[in-house]
């Protein structure tokens, strides 16, 4: 067989070219395939990675086996083989060579449904098997065998033949007569026998045994085990079964060949709320009835008549009494010769059975706070409507929800206030969408929409309209509130062909939206996917960095203004990773913020600038090293002990350490950050307030807080001395700085333009290029012993 061959291009991962057998294979056109994106072709994980590792120049090849979508949609199980390969030099191309493996499929299947078939028939006899070769070594048995010899667990777990054997003896009544038998068998390959075991329980084997022959020549035997015990004992059997016929808790009826009944149990009098004289003689048909199916009784006699056994649910009609579902077996029983002696009913009362049933199911397919369907009654659904949307073409869509900010309704008003809310804004989507439509509840605030036969434009109008009706205030218990909401949104069959892909497809989606202000909507594309991907390697990247060192500190002067002197330095973090390079703070902080991660990473810059701080006081020339402190870093329980610690610790005099803060930490929760401003500052710490302007400060704020210095940010210093509105804002925030007795440092400053326009305007000192970039700590020092001194 020809192997099918592409050769895709290294840049774009476009096809370049195909061999026939390529085209047979996938039932497209040479043509067709020519220029398309090789993952198109893709139908798993490992090949959507592949592709994407591959752009991102991560690997260069793979062999394993996996599936290609053909032309009808249907995946094809292929091997698959990629390699780079440079046909010329200074060009390389990508060899993609598979190999058809749908024959040696069925062909696999086929010897597994031989051998299954070889098991179940094997299994299914209700005697037990025992199967050896020439030696008596043993080859196989069957469940009933284990059964009926009570063969240990840790023998059925490991085989091990001649403790089987020893168990065997074990179990028999006269042990030796048993081995000594088996030794005459075993020694006459050809013969056949048939004797009876008695067990030391006193239960009786019938056993068989017969050569089992291979070419010609006996190559093995064959032992069949019967329990004959209770045929042994079926007159006793018969007196127990009149007893139990008469003590049962199961209604028991029996009748002649016509259905007239001739005896009926306790049980059955009690059930039917009638004796035994009143039941004798009436047809057993006339016992039950189905209204939604009148003719269920005629069906069942003639199952009973044809197969011997009918079992249904049917409504017991009860004298005085509303009639009840029953659980009824229906058996028939034949003499030798195969005629019809009597019918014995079986039924007992489901009343209690189907109301703990349908509650049972009640909590088993629904969310037990809203009502609302839980996922495995939404993958029932789903299930069904993608064979229907498989066989007709169909699209739908799935939508993921997510409230946004909920944990401050939980957090202020309670866990049973918010579950409140919960059940009014499942109320609320509801109301948006079509009986045919399902609404999930999957747990939290999360909620996913199954919407059937939905297009792209009835998905964002759809989704128009539960944002509308969900900006709608909400009033419970008097109060007013709002909750907005965010919503991934897949599609199939682009974004996944079943309910766990397009939920993860709308749950990404969904993730982006909340990452980009929440309140609205997205639709999925495979570019999230990838951008995830991107960020979960950077992520554990991150982590791997700070557990093998991999960040340092680079420190930037602020100068004077007035004589140039070093008043100041700003600790910055730098991370020089091997197989990423120099990343920069700006793609790796972002992250860690959104991450939790920035604690970490924080508290090791604090320390580290605290450390090399301690270092410059100690060889005689202190100076104030600043460290950015993030919001959430500033929000913990322990953070001003956390820097009381640190300087305790090194020794560090607290006027050398200078916290920098965001105007996002000051307008949170007012008092309680008010009263760790001061915890900070009555330990000797100054503060300031990075980028100032960019947030939103309250100046009746700015007078409260312990802050001694405002750092303009460099988007404001950028466009000094040209632009106007530049000029008014640094004018106006030197000007207020001054009013408010506080010092100010104008970051970004890149030329002497803006430097004399900043020392024109009384501004203290300023940071930036123009002086010096961040620097290494022993090359901060040269910078340091060139500056003018105090």
């Amino acid at each position: 067989m020809i192997e099918a061959v592409w050769l895709v291009d290294p840049l774009s991962l476009r096809i370049l070219a195909v061999n026939r057998a390529a085209a047979d294979l996938l039932g497209l056109a040479p043509d067709e395939l020519v220029g398309k994106p090789a993952i198109e072709l893709t139908a798993t994980p490992e090949d959507q990675f592949f592709w994407e590792d591959v752009a991102a120049g991560l690997v260069d090849g793979i062999h394993s086996e996996t599936l290609l979508r053909g032309a009808d949609g249907l995946a094809l199980p292929v091997e698959r083989r990629v390699s780079r390969v440079w046909p010329e030099s200074g060009l390389a191309v990508y060899v993609v060579g598979i190999r058809d493996l749908r024959q040696q499929r069925r062909t696999e299947d086929e010897l597994e449904n031989l051998v299954a078939e070889l098991r179940a028939t094997l299994e299914a006899t209700a005697d037990g098997i025992l199967v050896t070769d020439r030696s008596g070594t043993i080859c196989n048995y069957n469940r009933h065998f284990a059964a009926m010899w009570d063969v240990p667990e840790e023998l059925l777990l490991k085989r091990n033949d001649r403790a089987l054997s020893v168990h065997l003896a074990s179990r028999m009544l006269d042990a030796s007569s048993y081995e000594k038998r088996l030794l005459e068998i075993d020694g006459s390959p050809l013969m056949e026998s048939s004797d009876v075991l008695v067990l030391a329980t006193g239960r009786l084997l019938e056993r068989v045994s017969r050569p089992q022959y291979c070419k010609g020549q006996a190559s093995g035997r064959v032992f069949s085990f019967r329990d004959i015990t209770q045929s042994v004992d079926a007159e006793s059997r018969l007196r127990l079964a009149a007893k139990v016929f008469e003590s049962s808790a199961d209604a028991i009826f029996i009748t002649d060949s016509s259905l007239r009944i001739l005896a009926v149990n306790p049980g059955c009098e009690c059930l039917t709320v009638s004796d035994q004289s009143q039941l004798k003689g009436q047809s057993a048909s006339n016992l039950f009835q189905d209204a939604r199916d009148p003719e269920l009784l005629v069906r069942a006699q003639e199952v009973l008549h044809d197969v011997g056994l009918w079992r249904g649910q049917v409504w017991l009609n009860r004298v005085g009494r509303v009639a009840c579902a029953v659980d009824l077996s229906w058996v028939l029983v034949r003499d030798d010769q195969g005629v019809v002696l009597h019918t014995i009913g079986f039924f007992k009362d489901l009343t209690e059975e189907l109301a703990t049933q349908k509650r049972i199911e009640q909590l088993a397919y629904s969310d037990a706070l809203t009502g609302l369907p839980n996922k495995l009654l939404l993958s029932q659904r789903v299930s069904f409507a993608l064979r229907m949307a498989e066989r007709h073409g169909s699209q739908f869509g799935v939508f993921f929800l997510d409230l946004d900010h909920f944990k401050n309704i939980n957090d202020s008003l309670g866990h049973v206030f918010g579950d409140r809310v919960l059940v009014e804004v499942a109320e609320r989507i509801k109301r948006c969408l079509r009986d045919a439509d399902t609404l999930c509840r999957l747990g939290g605030d999360d909620f996913v929409i199954f919407v059937q036969e939905m297009d792209a434009r009835g998905a964002e109008v759809l989704a128009h309209r539960i944002l509308d009706l969900m900006a709608q205030a909400f009033m419970i218990e008097e109060t007013s509130f709002s909750v907005g909401c965010s919503i991934g949104i897949a599609l199939y069959p682009a974004d996944g062909r079943s309910l766990d892909e397009l939920i993860k497809c709308a749950d990404t989606a969904m993730y982006l939206v909340k990452e980009r202000g929440r309140g609205s909507f997205r639709f999925y594309q495979p570019q999230m996917n990838v951008d995830l991907l991107s960020r979960m390697k950077m992520d554990h990247a991150m982590r791997r960095a700070m557990d093998q060192g991999l960040f340092h500190l680079h420190y930037q002067p602020q100068i004077s203004l007035a004589n140039g002197q070093l008043l100041g330095v700003e600790a910055l973090i730098r991370w020089s990773d091997s197989e990423l390079g120099h990343v920069s703070p700006v793609s790796f902080i972002p992250l860690a913020e959104a991450s939790g991660f920035i604690i970490t990473i924080g508290t090791w810059v604090l320390k580290e600038a605290v450390r090399q701080a301690v270092l410059w006081h100690d060889r005689g020339r202190p100076v104030t090293v600043s460290v950015n402190v993030s919001a959430l870093q500033f929000q913990q329980a322990d953070f001003v002990e956390i820097i009381a610690n640190v300087l305790i610790a090194s020794g560090l005099p607290p006027h050398l350490l200078e916290l920098e803060l965001t105007e996002s930490i000051l307008v949170r929760d007012a008092n309680e950050t008010l009263s760790r401003l001061h915890a900070l500052a009555a330990l000797g710490v100054a503060l300031s307030i990075d980028d100032f302007g960019t947030g939103y400060s309250s100046l009746a704020y700015l007078k409260k807080f312990p802050i001694s210095k405002l750092k303009i940010d460099r988007s404001f210093v950028m466009g000094l001395p040209d632009d106007e509105g530049d000029r008014a804002i640094v004018s106006a925030t030197i000007g207020m700085a001054r009013g408010l007795k506080l010092k100010v440092v104008a970051e970004g400053v890149e030329t002497v333009a803006q430097r004399d326009y900043l020392a024109g305007l009384n501004c203290e000192s300023f940071q930036g290029f123009l002086c010096s970039p961040g620097l290494p700590a022993d090359e901060f020092e040269r910078l340091m012993a060139s500056l003018p001194q105090g």
